[in-house]
């Protein structure tokens, strides 16, 4: 494959994992009842657990993607 595919796909790859981060982010807000407390998941622990493991993956992700060779 081309290296332009390899270098945009990085980066899609990048960006996926930063936006699991941002709503990994959210949900923990909601679920220790922080912010956003109009939704359903506001209060709800369970929701900040499902976060934490959101953001770890998007942590994982993002690494995964910026120091893979190619």
């Amino acid at each position: 494959m081309s290296a332009a595919f390899h270098i945009v796909m990085k980066a899609v790859s990048t960006l996926l994992g930063v936006v699991m981060i941002c709503l990994g982010g959210i949900w923990i807000l909601q679920g220790l009842n922080v912010a956003f407390l109009d939704s359903f998941m506001a209060g709800d622990p369970q929701w900040a657990l499902w976060g934490a493991v959101l953001a770890l993956f998007g942590i994982g992700q993002a690494v995964w993607s910026v120091t893979r060779k190619r």
